[in-house]
């Protein structure tokens, strides 16, 4: 019996004798389109910085805008010692996908399509985002309870468990700040999907939940607490964390990061560009 190993084939487009190299050795130009990341593309265009680098990306996904930041750190005065206080870039995460998108997510989409059309509420999907495999459906913040229920009741959905709900803020998206996200969970047929929501800083409401999922009276709470998005309906809207009489919502973007009175010692952290003077 030949020892010899048998000799590997080399992908189309390669010369003969080089074999293919890992996905994580290739090239950005050697990648195929479904190994493409936002990452790669922001490489491409270096006004874009990848928000927590949401990794790869399918051939008919665009990516979103959010927020432009400006520095390094956020610092807009002389606190900013990096040498990035001219630096602009923009903050994008994945946009909408458009179908097919794969596996079993097209069949719970579909469900709640037609669930929501038979109801007079096919206005209420804003778009669908397919990434990382998971799937998270967008929905207008006036339809959130009706759309929750529908998700927990349709016979092809039956998402019984909602974990609970977390805020997100964008500062300069605007007309959209602040996103609640919530993950649900179908036992019946072991899925999980995300429903988000956006709401502006100007007006910050959006309905609770609680009477379709109980178990998000807490969570609620906490993200009333740290993002100061009200939930219209909620039986007992209070802090959670905080002292009542806190001001301001401590996990906002522009919450400062030093300069607030701790409570319980009487000390005052003054804000890092602040705390010395550069000449």
């Amino acid at each position: 019996m030949s020892d010899e190993k048998p000799t590997q084939v080399p992908p189309a487009g390669k010369p003969e004798g080089v074999p293919e190299k890992p996905v994580a050795e290739r090239s950005m130009d050697d990648k195929p389109a479904s190994d493409t990341s936002i990452a790669d593309k922001s490489q491409h265009d270096k006004s874009i910085i990848v928000s927590d680098d949401p990794g790869p990306l399918p051939p008919h996904q665009d990516l979103d805008v959010v927020d432009v930041r400006t520095g390094m750190f956020g610092a807009s005065s002389s606190g900013d010692t990096s040498g990035y206080g001219g630096l602009v870039r923009r903050v994008a995460v994945p946009g909408a996908t458009q179908r097919p998108y794969g596996g079993w997510f097209d069949s719970a989409a579909d469900s709640l399509e037609r669930s929501l059309e038979t109801a007079g509420l096919a206005e209420a999907l804003e778009k669908v985002v397919v990434h990382r495999g998971e799937i998270t459906f967008h929905i207008r913040r006036e339809h959130l309870r009706s759309v929750m229920q529908t998700l927990r009741d349709d016979l092809q959905l039956r998402f019984e468990f909602c974990s609970g709900v977390g805020g997100v803020h964008f500062p300069h998206h605007s007309g959209a700040e602040l996103h609640a996200v919530y993950h649900l969970l179908s036992m019946t047929h072991n899925r999980r999907i995300r429903v988000e929501v956006t709401c502006p800083e100007a007006d910050p409401h959006i309905p609770s939940v609680v009477g379709v999922y109980p178990t998000n009276d807490w969570h609620e709470r906490e993200t009333y607490d740290f993002f100061g998005i009200v939930f219209d309906g909620h039986p007992a809207l209070t802090r959670i964390e905080m002292p009542d009489d806190w001001p301001g919502h401590p996990q906002r973007k522009d919450y400062p990061l030093g300069g607030i009175p701790v409570e319980y010692k009487g000390a005052v952290i003054a804000p890092p560009d602040q705390r010395r003077a550069y000449s």
